[in-house]
């Protein structure tokens, strides 16, 4: 007997309720109704669904303060406004509010079912450790689960539940420590290559001369050392995932053979001419730009596109600081597993204190960072006094990261010599990143706000322009609409 999700609906309408149950419910699907919020918040504590649908207008209380109230309960099942009415701050606040989705009524049911399902996935997801077991590293109990309740994860979350069931390449992009294994993982974790074997495979970490020999294998004599033939890991993992991470330190020699891979699913051994035939998802990770990278002949551009089929941009910690809790929380209770000490919490103040610091190594970041307070903590309670003198002391960038006006210099050496006395572990990116935004603010000045011109200035392309300003704007932690209305294109979930 399969096993049956849950599916809640709440609408003050008997018809509406009626008949979105026999729409929906079927054998994986079971479906729960209530005709006001107070019966919906009685059957979530008893029950808790895997999606609610919920009404706008409800007769005790608002589907609006009906989402926020759901989610002080359970904070991770996906609520699916529904309303007549379709008025764009409605929409808005139903997305600040943490709605996994908006539908309009009269409700499409082939829309409404393709929803549901999706929020089903999303919701096993967000209560799933995504880290399943792969050749070379088992799963445990001790595993991490995706975390993360802002925005930007619920649409990582979205776009794991499209790609996952597809066989198509995924390209994750993004800063190192935010979480590009655990989302290439999650991947794999709800395709239907689950059952098989998952790789994860660092480019950066293996020399040029030994990756190609490590992907693909080698013929005894290909080289010197190779004393006998060795099966590579598109071999061995054949009808699984690989992982590639960091591929944009891969070689030209090797991505031209990975190119073919994704062409023919076709590949020799180095040293050999026999064809092998395979059957392997590749899963690209960085934390580089590729396209950029790609206008400077620096990555194939045929590789690119061929990767460029589902990409998805992972927010960096700055961006999601309302997760900051929850990921504080699970760090203190995987130091409680491994070492037996238990914490009672982390007070306000200490995390207040996290949410102010800008995290340039992001999660990976903050977990060290939890584990110092841990470890420098002398009883059960986290106190700011216990976190790094870096998170506790960084100088307000803000008004220097800004473009200067008029005659105003520039002293990089007081602005090094503030991150040092703060400090930052990260003064050369503090420091190139401010130079940066301020070059191309001032070119782009002087070319009048024209892209093409300023990149002719500047001896790069247009294309290459684009991104140092996306860039610029990540890093100043601004919203530039001239950038996104530049005609550029951005990875997207």
């Amino acid at each position: 007997m399969p096993h049956r999700s849950l599916a809640l609906i709440v609408d003050d309408e008997p018809n509406i309720r009626l008949t979105l149950k026999q729409q929906l419910q079927s054998d994986t699907l079971n479906v729960a109704v209530a005709g006001t919020v107070r019966e919906a918040l009685e059957i979530i504590r008893a029950t808790p669904p895997d999606v609610v649908l919920l009404d706008v207008r409800l007769p005790d209380m608002s589907g609006l303060d009906a989402c926020s109230r759901i989610h002080e309960i359970d904070r991770l099942v996906p609520v699916v406004i529904m309303t007549a009415f379709s008025r764009t701050d409605v929409a808005i606040e139903a997305t600040r509010r943490g709605a996994f989705d908006y539908l309009i009524k009269p409700l499409d049911l082939p829309q409404l079912r393709d929803v549901v399902q999706k929020a089903v996935q999303v919701s096993r997801l967000r209560r799933v450790p995504a880290i399943v077991s792969s050749s070379e590293q088992p799963a445990g109990d001790d595993v991490d689960p995706i975390v993360g309740n802002s925005l930007p994860m619920q649409e990582v979350y979205k776009f794991i539940g499209r790609v996952a069931a597809n066989d198509a390449p995924v390209l994750i992009m993004g800063e190192s420590g935010t979480g590009k294994e655990l989302v290439a993982r999650a991947v794999f974790h709800y395709s239907h290559r689950r059952d098989k074997p998952f790789l994860a495979i660092n480019c950066a970490a293996i020399s040029e001369a030994l990756l190609e020999s490590e992907l693909f294998g080698h013929e005894r004599g290909a080289f010197t050392g190779a004393d006998q033939r060795r099966i590579g890991k598109f071999e061995q993992v054949n009808g699984g995932t690989i992982l590639l991470d960091e591929i944009g330190d891969m070689s030209p020699a090797t991505q031209a053979k990975a190119l073919r891979l994704l062409q023919q699913q076709q590949f020799e051994r180095v040293g050999g001419n026999t064809t092998i035939q395979t059957d392997v998802r590749i899963i690209a990770a960085t934390n580089r730009n590729l396209p950029e990278m790609v206008e400077a002949g620096l990555f194939r551009r045929d590789l690119f596109y061929r990767l460029n089929v589902f990409t998805v941009q992972l927010p960096p910690l700055r961006q999601r600081l309302q997760d900051i809790p929850d990921l504080a929380v699970m760090f203190l209770n995987q130091i409680t597993r491994q070492t037996g000490r238990s914490f009672r919490h982390m007070t306000a103040e200490a995390i207040a204190t996290l949410q102010q610091h800008d995290w340039p190594g992001n999660v990976r970041e903050l977990e060290s960072a939890v584990k110092y307070a841990a470890a420098h903590c002398t009883g059960d309670v986290i106190t700011p006094d216990c976190l790094p003198e870096v998170c506790r002391r960084r100088p307000d960038l803000r008004e220097q990261s800004k473009p200067v006006d008029g005659d105003a210099k520039i002293d990089i050496a007081a602005l090094t010599r503030q991150l040092l006395e703060a400090g930052s572990t990260n003064v050369y990116r503090e420091v190139s990143s401010y130079v940066d935004r301020v070059l191309l603010a001032t070119v782009l000045d002087h070319a009048g706000g024209n892209q093409q011109q300023a990149a002719e200035m500047l001896g790069i392309s247009r294309m290459t322009l684009r991104a140092r300003l996306r860039q610029s704007v990540v890093d100043s932690g601004e919203k530039d609409g001239n950038v996104e209305n530049s005609g550029g294109t951005e990875p997207t979930v």
